[in-house]
């Protein structure tokens, strides 16, 4: 059974810096692609941030120099640390596993930015 755990999400001020975690079990981590989406109230979720099996890593614009993608493979998990957060940054946080077009998702966790 495949399971995507999400953790560190939060309140924090504008500015602020959180490290969200996704911890993984059910697959062998090291062949997967991961990637962090978020979902805003009324909005589609939107890929934040992936890197693939090599370590290669992508951003979306309205993240690039403030959020960093990393993971361990030794651990299973994959981070995303987040700093000089916006209140547009407010939204639930995803962890996604993706290998030949097979995705799997976390439960998601909330960070909320406060202005």
């Amino acid at each position: 059974q495949v399971q995507l755990v999400e953790s560190g999400g939060g309140l924090v001020q504008a500015g602020g810096s959180l490290r969200l975690s996704c911890a993984a079990s059910g697959i062998i981590f090291s062949v997967y692609a991961m990637g962090w989406y978020r979902q805003a109230p009324g909005k589609e979720r939107e890929l934040v941030a992936s890197i693939t099996r090599a370590g290669i890593s992508y951003y979306v614009d309205s993240v690039k120099g403030r959020f960093t993608i990393s993971r361990d493979n030794a651990k299973n998990t994959v981070y995303l640390q987040m700093d000089s957060l916006k209140p547009e940054d407010t939204a639930v946080y995803y962890c996604n596993a993706n290998r030949g077009g097979v995705p799997y998702w976390g439960q998601g966790t909330q960070v909320t930015v406060s202005s």
